[in-house]
């Protein structure tokens, strides 16, 4: 049950999110995202509602890997923080442009909710019966779920730190645009897998 609320909410949240960057910025690649919070409500109603999903989808994933669902439950606490905090105008960010204070948080709550998304992802494909049961669980980890998070993990680390380095190398632009919504589109696509095999697992 729980796994499937997460899917539902983390899908309403995506479709809220891309409706809002829609209205707001037409798919304007250059901007970051977040920048659609600005004059959009929408956008984080939306952020929230994937926070919740991500939460859900921590209760799903704690009896098998509990140490990915610690991050997970992580994730979903820092997006609440992104959704609730709204960046100033163009979401600027250090080093090349002044930031608020809300605008370090804005960002340093979204890069670690990211971040944590990604150290789920590799903690799943790590995971064997092997392991330590307090951190790992008992390794019951459908074949199917590690291969899936296995692919995800090496997809979206370099993109995270591609991103990060271009973040600090050329700021904002039409490189970290593209990076960044590549990201935001592989997490949700590995969530939305997620949740869609802890849903249909037996048992």
């Amino acid at each position: 049950m729980a796994a499937a609320l997460a899917g539902l909410s983390t899908a309403l949240g995506a479709a809220l999110v891309f409706a809002a960057v829609v209205a707001t910025r037409r798919l304007w690649f250059a901007g970051y995202v977040s920048e659609a919070g600005i004059a959009s409500g929408l956008y984080r109603v939306g952020v929230v509602v994937l926070a919740a999903g991500l939460v859900l989808l921590a209760v799903a994933v704690l009896p098998a890997v509990p140490v990915a669902a610690w991050l997970l439950g992580a994730a979903g606490g820092l997006a609440a923080v992104s959704g609730a905090v709204t960046c100033s105008a163009g979401c600027p960010l250090p080093p090349y442009e002044p930031a608020t204070v809300a605008d370090v948080v804005h960002g340093a709550a979204s890069a670690l909710a990211v971040g944590a998304c990604t150290l789920a992802m590799g903690a799943i494909a790590a995971a064997r019966k092997d392991r330590s049961r307090w951190l790992w669980g008992a390794g019951d980890v459908d074949a199917r779920w590690r291969r899936v998070s296995t692919v995800a993990f090496w997809v979206v680390g370099p993109l995270v730190a591609a991103a990060g380095t271009a973040m600090l190398t050329v700021g904002r632009g039409y490189v970290t645009g593209l990076l960044e919504r590549t990201i935001l589109l592989a997490v949700t696509a590995w969530l939305l897998a997620t949740s869609a095999l802890l849903t249909r697992r037996p048992g």
